[in-house]
């Protein structure tokens, strides 16, 4: 098992254990960092869903950065119980929510509207276009919030009519796009 470093705001420097294996593969420390430099204060205050979560690394930054709270989805169960035992040991557990399911079950799973998502499927993955209609249609997100979708640098952004690309950056191997849920989109 390896770890991140939280890079950022009051939890700087603490560790997050990183599960081992393939399986999870985390964003590296200078794309998060450019990533959040991007946000900047849209995090504070915002209520966050971290899809396809693996370690937690983006919401637990999130939350070191002023995120009021995190939703975690993570479907890999030792993954999801380490995530609720990592955000126990920095303190948080009671701004964090675990919810063990594969993400194309989120919307009818969370509860609420978001101001930021991240979404880091594995690469192989294609875009998940039913996944944002879906949560668009259950009112999680909206033209207001913020979709991170973390991508291989080689990939086009998404093409996605409900959602338009607002800025795309690339670090490498990995590509950040910013999307906004298109007003009205079904």
């Amino acid at each position: 098992m390896g770890t991140l470093t939280i890079t950022g705001g009051t939890l700087r420097s603490r560790r997050v254990p990183t599960p081992p294996g393939r399986a999870v593969r985390p964003t590296p420390s200078r794309v998060k960092e450019a990533l959040f430099s991007i946000l900047g204060p849209r995090v504070g205050s915002a209520r966050v869903l971290d899809l396809f979560a693996g370690s937690g690394a983006l919401g637990f930054e999130a939350l070191s950065r002023g995120a009021a709270e995190v939703t975690f989805v993570e479907r890999h169960r030792p993954t999801a119980d380490a995530l609720r035992a990592v955000a126990r040991t920095l303190g948080v557990e009671e701004q964090v929510a675990v919810i063990c399911a594969g993400a194309e079950h989120a919307p009818a799973r969370v509860a609420g509207r978001f101001d930021l998502v991240f979404a880091d499927p594995p690469y192989a993955h294609a875009y998940p276009v039913a996944l944002f209609a879906a949560l668009r249609e259950a009112h999680a997100i909206d033209a207001a919030t913020t979709v991170v979708y973390e991508h291989a640098a080689r990939s086009a952004p998404p093409n996605d009519p409900g959602m338009r690309v607002e800025r795309t950056e690339r670090y490498g191997e990995v590509a950040l796009s910013f999307l906004r849920p298109v007003a009205g989109a079904a």
